[in-house]
C-alpha cells in the first residue's frame, strides 16, 4: 500500500459557546434535577417540534429508551419482538431484558434495513412489536412496515438511534404515528456523552412512559404514592442543556453530510470490489450516522485486517456490527428456540454484511472534498493491497 498523508477530519463531539452557555445556564438556575429545572423540559419540547411529534421524553440513554418504550407497548414474558439481525445489540437486549423473546430477521442487502417480507414471515400470535432500525440514518421502508402493522395488528417501534432529523417522503420520524427511540451516546449525530429520548404520537403513552421513567411517581406527588412499577431513567439538566445546543446545529450538519455522501459514495463505487450502502429515493433525507461500504467476498478476518490498515492510515474506520445471534449476549436470556446455524441460514444478507462491511465515522462527512478524495484513495489502495 502506498503511504499517503492522513486526511484531516473534524473532531467529535463538536461544541462551542452554545454548550458553554447552556451548562452555565443549567448550573446557575439552582436546580440540577429535571423535576425542578427547566433544561430537560425545554429540550423535550424542542426535540419533539424538530421531529414533528406531539411529545418527547428525555431519558438516560438510547438502550433505556428502547426498553421503556417496549414496556409501555406491553412487551414482557410470553411476547416476542421482531428485530433486524444486523443491528447494535441494544435493539434485541432491550426486549430480552423485559423477558420477551427477540426474533432476528434478515435485512436488505442494499440498504441494510429490515427485510419487511422476512418480518412478515416471522409474525406469530405472540408477536407484540416489530422494531425497524433506521440503519446509518436511512429510514426503513415505512410504507411497507405501516401496511404490515395494519394487516397484523402488531405495533411498530422505530429504533431511530441513527436517524436524528431523517425523513421518509417528507415525513419526519415523529410523524409516523409510532413511538420512536433515539440515542445521544458520544458518537451519535448529537450527543451529551450519553442520553436518549422517545417520541410519542399520543399523550396516553407519553404519560405512561413518564411515570415509569421516574420510578412510577407522578410529577406533583409529595407522599410517595408510586402509581406503577418503574425505575430511574431521568435525564439531568446539564446533559439537556448540551443537547439543546447540539440540536441547534444538527440541521446544517445533516445538509453537509448529505452533500459529502453523494461525493464519497460515488468515489467508493468506482473502486473495484467496493459497494457503498445503497439508498431509497423515498428516504428524501438521510442523516448519515455512518458512511458504510461492503467488500463482497472478503473474509471476516481479512475485513478486520482491512479496517486496521485504514485506521493506521488515519481513517476513523470500524468493522460493521456482528449479527446479533453470533454473540454470547444474545443467548443469555429470553433467546428464541432455535440455533445459530438455523438463524444464519435464514439471514444470508446479515451473514454477508456482518462479514464484509466497513463503516467510517460520520465526522468524515463533515470534512472537505479534498479530504474525501484522499479517503477514497486510501480505501482503494487498501482494498487493492489486501
Amino acid at each position: 500500500m502506498n503511504a499517503r498523508p492522513a486526511p484531516e477530519f473534524p473532531s467529535w463531539p463538536q461544541y462551542d459557546d452554545g454548550e458553554r452557555t447552556g451548562l452555565i445556564r443549567a448550573l446557575e438556575q439552582g436546580q440540577w434535577w429535571r423535576m425542578g429545572g427547566s433544561e430537560v423540559d425545554s429540550f423535550e419540547s424542542e426535540f419533539a417540534d424538530f421531529h414533528g411529534a406531539q411529545h418527547a421524553l428525555a431519558v438516560t440513554n438510547g438502550t433505556h429508551a428502547l426498553e421503556l418504550a417496549l414496556q409501555c407497548l406491553g412487551v414482557g414474558p410470553g411476547t416476542e419482538v421482531i428485530v433486524p439481525a444486523f443491528t447494535f445489540i441494544s435493539s434485541s437486549q432491550a426486549a430480552q431484558r423485559l423477558g420477551a423473546v427477540a426474533v432476528p430477521v434478515d435485512v436488505d442487502l442494499g440498504t441494510y434495513n429490515i427485510d419487511v417480507a422476512a418480518a412478515a414471515a416471522a409474525v406469530t400470535p405472540r408477536t407484540k412489536v416489530i422494531m425497524p432500525v433506521h440503519m446509518a440514518g436511512l429510514i426503513a421502508d415505512m410504507d411497507a412496515l405501516d401496511k404490515l402493522s395494519a394487516d397484523t395488528g402488531v405495533t411498530l417501534l422505530q429504533d431511530a438511534a441513527h436517524a436524528h432529523g431523517a425523513r421518509w417522503q417528507g415525513k419526519r420520524v415523529g410523524e409516523f404515528g409510532t413511538v420512536a427511540a433515539f440515542s445521544f451516546q458520544n458518537g451519535k449525530l448529537m450527543t451529551a456523552g450519553e442520553g436518549g429520548a422517545l417520541l410519542f404520537p399520543d399523550e396516553e403513552t407519553y404519560e405512561a412512559a413518564f411515570l415509569r421513567h421516574s420510578c412510577g411517581r407522578p410529577r406533583t406527588d409529595r407522599r410517595y404514592m408510586h402509581q406503577t412499577a418503574g425505575t430511574n431513567m431521568r435525564l439531568n439538566e446539564f446533559s439537556a442543556s448540551v443537547l439543546r445546543a447540539q440540536l441547534g446545529r444538527l440541521d446544517g450538519q445533516i445538509a453537509l453530510r448529505e452533500q459529502r455522501w453523494t461525493l464519497l459514495s460515488g468515489l467508493l463505487g468506482e473502486i473495484d470490489g467496493v459497494v457503498p450502502q445503497g439508498g431509497d429515493p423515498r428516504a428524501d433525507r438521510n442523516s448519515h450516522y455512518m458512511a458504510m461500504f461492503r467488500v463482497p467476498g472478503i473474509s471476516e478476518e481479512d475485513r478486520n485486517a482491512l479496517v486496521d490498515t485504514l485506521v493506521d492510515a488515519g481513517l476513523p474506520a470500524f468493522a460493521a456490527f456482528r449479527a446479533i445471534y453470533r454473540t454470547n449476549a444474545f443467548w443469555e436470556t429470553a433467546a428464541p428456540d432455535t440455533t445459530v446455524d438455523k438463524l444464519a441460514e435464514s439471514c444470508p444478507n446479515t451473514e454477508a454484511i456482518s462479514t464484509d462491511c466497513v463503516w467510517l465515522h460520520h465526522r468524515v462527512l463533515l470534512a472537505s472534498e479534498e479530504a474525501l478524495q484522499t479517503t477514497a484513495e486510501i480505501i482503494a489502495d487498501a482494498v487493492a493491497g489486501r
